[in-house]
């Protein structure tokens, strides 16, 4: 069953890994190993989700999803996106920017240097985005409850958010972006061009989480038209078929799935460029990733286990934060990328242990036939 569902995805990661090795050595081979764990890891939260919905999805639009699906996320937002932002960012065309990165390295390297106060700015704030959104947000299960549960007290402020997020760029712009890190060790004035790309990252934010709740909410329509017709029809003796079922309402899902699966791969790919500003690096490791996010996504549905670990989706969200906050250093200082991808690997770690601590704990309560839950928070 693991081998059917994963096969694909051990086979891609002999490839990438072998191909780092042949590109860059030992050191590329550990760049791509992190940031498929990252991937992996960020990504766990967008298999839960995707599992949740493609199991109300019949046969036919499942196969959709797992096949168009996967090359829109794998070759669009995981290998294309990456060269669009360094295009934009160095002011690049897409062939140049590829053409660079595999031809001359240390041109490439200088452009991207230059231009990562840009990238930096846009990444951190719309990663910040996602990480203040998730800790001011009332959860039934804590990992951190003496940090989370004030925190979501706080959360009840309208737009704190993207208050706190506006107060982290202006200190970040006016701090990091005042003395820039460039190519050569020189320090330049980039206050204004780190706003700009910090507006542009939270506005960014805003419209794939606009987006995503348009399709939401067109998606709970659709599948309560179809339901209230089902029971009619029933009602008439005349049961409707699940194919019938499957239409509109699928349609929206699948719509749906790709703008969330889009919102999701944007922390990966802005991400990465915490860990590497290499491309080829950066497309190897991520798309790793996404082929054992696609092959979670199946496992979960065919298993039907979705809550397992139930810290994880925490650890990937401090570990966004984390990221953000290290994007934004890096304005002006430079930070090791294995240091970096690290801190991203033991937040993750550390949520995964608790969570396999809670679910012990939990066995040993209802072997004890106590029938007390222990606490949902770990206190870690």
């Amino acid at each position: 069953m693991v081998l059917k569902t994963f096969g694909w995805s051990f086979a891609v990661t002999a490839l990438g890994l072998v191909a780092a090795v042949l590109y860059g050595g030992w050191a590329a081979f550990g760049v791509v190993a992190i940031l498929s764990v990252l991937e992996i890891s960020l990504s766990f939260d967008n298999a839960v989700v995707n599992a949740g919905i493609l199991k109300k999805m019949n046969a036919f639009w499942q196969k959709i999803f797992l096949t168009i699906g996967i090359l829109i996320a794998v070759f669009g937002m995981r290998l294309v996106f990456p060269v669009v932002i360094v295009a934009i960012s160095a002011q690049l065309g897409p062939i140049e920017a590829v053409d660079l990165a595999l031809t001359d390295k240390d041109r490439y390297q200088e452009l991207v240097t230059d231009a990562h106060p840009s990238i930096a700015a846009f990444g951190g704030m719309f990663l910040l985005m996602i990480f203040l959104d998730f800790i001011f947000e009332d959860r039934d299960i804590k990992w951190l409850g003496w940090l989370e549960r004030p925190l979501a007290k706080l959360g009840k402020v309208d737009m704190l958010s993207v208050c706190i997020a506006l107060i982290v760029l202006l200190i970040s712009a006016t701090t990091f972006g005042a003395h820039a890190h460039q190519h050569g060790g020189a320090h330049v004035d980039k206050a204004e061009t780190v706003l700009l790309s910090g507006i542009a990252g939270l506005i960014t934010y805003m419209i794939v989480g606009g987006l995503s709740g348009f399709f939401e909410d067109k998606l709970e329509e659709e599948e309560e038209r179809e339901h209230e017709a089902e029971e009619e029809a029933v009602r008439a003796g005349k049961p409707r078929s699940a194919v019938a079922l499957a239409g509109k309402a699928a349609f929206f899902m699948f719509l749906y799935l790709e703008v969330l699966d889009a919102s999701f791969s944007f922390d990966g790919v802005i991400g990465a460029f915490a860990i590497t500003n290499d491309i080829v690096l950066m497309a190897l490791g991520l798309g790793i990733g996404a082929m054992y996010v696609r092959s979670l996504t199946v496992y979960l549905v065919r298993e039907g286990t979705l809550d397992e670990y139930v810290y994880l989706e925490h650890g990937a969200h401090y570990a966004i934060g984390a990221l953000a906050l290290v994007l934004l250093v890096t304005i002006q200082y430079e930070i090791n990328e294995f240091i970096t991808g690290l801190i991203g690997v033991v937040l993750i770690g550390a949520s995964f242990w608790s969570s396999v601590r809670r679910n012990r704990a939990l066995a040993r309560a209802e072997a004890a036939g106590s029938g007390d839950k222990p606490e949902v928070s770990s206190g870690v």
